[in-house]
């Protein structure tokens, strides 16, 4: 199985991958419920981080949390 370091890589240097189709959903460390984050807000990736920018604030989410990517609403990857 591929892991979700590799597959945030794959969505994003991969020419047949449309990265705007895609969603990732992590854990709320508070609410224990899935968030979703559309690859469009990632701003970058660091060191096990996936870095957000949302209305202007710099938010970071570690990759252990990240639970599901889907594209297009269809499963693609579940840790």
């Amino acid at each position: 199985m591929i892991t979700i370091d590799e597959l945030i890589n794959k969505i994003k240097w991969d020419k047949r991958e449309n990265p705007s189709e895609y969603s990732l959903f992590y854990i709320d460390r508070i609410t224990k419920k899935l968030v979703e984050i559309k690859y469009s807000d990632i701003k970058r990736i660091d060191e096990g981080l996936i870095v957000l920018e949302r209305e202007g604030e710099e938010t970071n989410i570690p990759l252990h949390r990240i639970r599901e990517v889907r594209m297009k609403g269809s499963l693609v990857w579940k840790r």
